[in-house]
């Protein structure tokens, strides 16, 4: 089973950067698509980002397009988020996931979820 491990969250100010990082030990990472989401108080887990088996292929929310960027390096099994241009609405619990099917935005295609790392964004 996999086991998923965020790190990066923080603290950043308006039109800061943050860069997060999902560790997945195991020999099987490179079979999974891996996907990031996030939930904020009050409010239900939405899709960022997310990356094929290969990385050839990647996916965005809208708002994240132009901002945000999704790596994975299947040699080290992680897979990253590097988020620009924060901004207040980013605030929320981000979330690693991955998934045995092909590439998705759907919550419900991912079979594991790792804990989530906070992303605050306030002056």
């Amino acid at each position: 089973q996999a086991q998923l491990v965020e790190s990066g969250g923080g603290l950043v100010q308006p039109g800061g950067s943050l860069r997060l990082s999902c560790e997945a030990p195991g020999r099987t990472f490179s079979s999974y698509s891996m996907g990031w989401f996030r939930q904020a108080p009050g409010k239900e887990r939405v899709f960022v980002a997310a990356i094929s088996r290969s990385g050839s292929r990647t996916l965005y929310t809208d708002s994240a397009k132009g901002r945000f960027t999704i790596s994975r390096d299947n040699a080290k099994n992680t897979v990253d988020l590097q988020m620009s241009y924060l901004r207040p609405e980013d605030t929320a619990v981000y979330y690693c996931a991955a998934g045995r099917a092909a590439i998705s935005e759907s919550v419900s295609t991912y079979n594991y979820w790792g804990q989530g790392t906070q992303v605050t964004v306030s002056s």
